[in-house]
């Protein structure tokens, strides 16, 4: 049996040791808690919301016996968007803290007081306060403070019963090591599950992928020695990892946490943060969702173009490694002959390649046959800017990409993306020598460890120089 198919038969046998059910039954369980978690910080942040509003109408009433709506809206406009900022900045949402019911209360109190002297602040330097009740305001602070606290607290009690003492949706993988309380939920053995500590095997990629989708880590249990494989494949996941440790190994951590009482290596963190990930997602759809009255006509006149030219589908469908290394199928405009496409990109696209058509020659020095890709982008599966993706039998030659370095998976932890660093750098064209691939893998890493909207921009800019290049065939 070949590498190649030996890679195929471990991702279809790869929980042949255990019940796929109970397996699924588990990530389902974990998955639930995520989601009741972010459930719950939404509803602290409605209960905040209805308190001040509460407040500020008791006030109104206790000290203008009456309630002015006019004057309660105008207050609350102001009062809330600088308080949720404050609240934001002081982490009052933090998931640790909403199980704390008393540290909760205290944050938000601290968020009320501090937001409620800033808009004193404005309205004394805007000379506008004589438009407000200072009593009615300070009067709506206290009781602010008051509501919100019970609110808090009451949030903290709920969040301390549904999600325990820990609110993180954790799946604790044990590695010839015995699970020290079987109980616990998400916790399993690595062997139970099929799962090996193969760096060098996309299909164990996959799967450890798979089962990261839709959690919070990924926190693994194993000797010594296999610490180093584990170590690998956890740094290519797109959520924080941590490997649990006795003593301190040369494996660059981020930093150092604790587990059931033994040290434990933070080794990933799933690259970009919640709200990187966020702005980032939000100008993906903001850019596209802003061109698509150009792009629409412009695919659909494209793809009629490719279907005149030759007989087949106007789209090209191909399976690429997504972020966290899970596969997702990318679209492109067909450019080969359909009885001479290759599937599985097994071979390399040669300069004056004669697979290639006449349109999609055209398509491809071009680059507009990546056009389609925007649809990817609009599924979630690929970013405007990232690492291109690379199908998993891309070879050098006979060596697999990941062969050659294997810093190659680590490139994952973002999504793929229409065009990347390497791509503005020049680094583009079919991969013929291994330092081809060095070079965009540097590109890819460095641009993981430093993203930034800024440079997505300047990439997207520098974009348009390079979509005719020498290197696009």
């Amino acid at each position: 049996m070949s590498k190649n198919e030996g890679v195929f038969q471990l991702n279809q046998d790869v929980t042949s040791s255990s019940s796929p059910r109970d397996l699924e039954r588990l990530l389902e369980q974990l998955r639930e808690k995520r989601s009741l978690r972010h459930h719950i910080g939404i509803v602290a942040g409605v209960i905040d919301l209805l308190a001040i509003s509460t407040a500020y109408l008791l006030a109104n009433l206790v000290y203008l016996y009456d309630i002015q709506v006019e004057l309660t809206v105008r207050t609350l406009a102001s009062v809330t968007p600088i308080y949720l900022l404050f609240g934001l900045a002081r982490q009052s949402y933090d998931a640790n803290l909403l199980s704390d019911g008393y540290r909760s209360a205290w944050r938000a109190a601290e968020a009320i007081i501090w937001s409620s002297l800033f808009l004193f602040l404005i309205f004394f330097f805007l000379k506008i306060g004589a438009e407000f009740s200072r009593v009615a305001l300070g009067l709506g602070m206290l009781f602010s403070i008051i509501l919100v606290s019970v609110g808090r607290y009451n949030v903290g009690q709920l969040a301390l019963r549904e999600l325990g003492t820990s609110p993180f949706a954790h799946l604790c993988i044990y590695d010839g090591i015995e699970i020290p309380d079987p109980k616990s939920t998400g916790s399993v053995k690595s062997c139970d599950i099929g799962l090996v500590p193969m760096p060098d095997n996309p299909a164990m990629l996959a799967l450890l992928g798979r089962l990261a989708l839709g959690l919070d880590g990924v926190v693994v249990h194993c000797s010594p020695e296999k610490r180093q494989s584990w170590a690998l494949m956890l740094k290519s996941l797109d959520v924080r990892t941590e490997l649990v440790v006795r003593e301190l190994t040369p494996l660059q951590p981020l930093a150092i946490a604790s587990r059931r009482g033994d040290t434990s290596l933070v080794l990933g963190g799933g690259q970009l943060s919640f709200s990187q990930r966020t702005l980032k997602r939000a100008f993906d759809l903001v850019f596209t969702l802003a061109l698509a009255p150009v792009l629409a006509p412009l695919l659909i006149l494209l793809g009629v173009v490719v279907k005149l030219d030759s007989p087949g589908p106007a789209l090209f469908k191909q399976d690429r490694i997504g972020i966290g290394n899970r596969k997702f199928t990318i679209l492109k405009f067909r450019t080969m002959r359909i009885e001479e496409q290759d599937e599985e990109a097994r071979e390399t696209t040669a300069r004056d390649d004669p697979r290639v058509t006449r349109i999609g020659n055209f398509l491809r020095r071009t680059s507009l046959d990546e056009l389609p890709q925007f649809l990817n982008v609009l599924r979630g599966e690929m970013s405007l800017v990232g690492p291109r993706p690379h199908a998993e039998l891309t070879a050098i030659g006979s060596t697999l990409l990941w062969e050659i370095d294997a810093a190659y998976w680590h490139r994952h932890v973002v999504k793929p993306g229409i065009t990347g660093l390497a791509q503005v750098r020049g680094h583009r064209g079919s991969l013929s020598e291994e330092s081809h691939l060095r070079e965009r893998l540097n590109s890819d890493l460095e641009y993981a460890a430093n993203w930034s909207l800024t440079a997505d921009l300047m990439i997207m800019i520098r974009t348009l120089a390079v979509m005719v290049h020498k290197n696009a065939f």
